[in-house]
């Protein structure tokens, strides 16, 4: 990972993510024209690359969850900076299981403060410890 850790990783693949949003694409050299536009020409961090195509891979899957658990909410209605945090942090809930589901959801309530609504914190957490409990990952 060199000098970038899980969470700065987490906060470039929110990035991406959200940017992808507007640009319909979650493919990996879409991700490097990312890295080469805001860093130094280094290679991307392996997890920043794991985190984005990760979720890109299992995008359906993530988004049925979000939907199963937000109540009264379409996804399409969710916030962007919302929806793709829900979406990073199951994809690592799911496919990360070396990393606490405690830190996982506590980072991703963190970002969901820094960088959405007012309410964001607490409907990203409710969300998650949701999935947390569906697919049995301590807290």
């Amino acid at each position: 990972m060199g000098s970038y850790s899980r969470s700065r990783c987490r906060e470039l693949a929110l990035q991406v993510l959200y940017q992808a949003e507007f640009a319909g694409q979650r493919r990996e050299e879409d991700l490097v024209r990312f890295w080469e536009h805001f860093q130094k020409p280094h290679r991307v961090p392996r997890y920043l690359k794991e985190l984005v195509l990760g979720v890109a891979t299992h995008l359906e899957e993530l988004d049925s969850l979000i939907v199963r658990y937000s109540e009264h909410w379409r996804l399409e209605r969710m916030v962007a900076v919302d929806r793709n945090l829900m979406r990073l942090a199951i994809y690592e809930l799911l496919y990360q299981p070396g990393i606490p589901a405690k830190v996982v959801i506590n980072e991703a309530v963190e970002l969901a403060k820094k960088y959405g609504t007012e309410v964001s914190g607490a409907f990203v957490n409710g969300i998650l410890d949701k999935v947390r409990v569906e697919v049995g990952r301590e807290g």
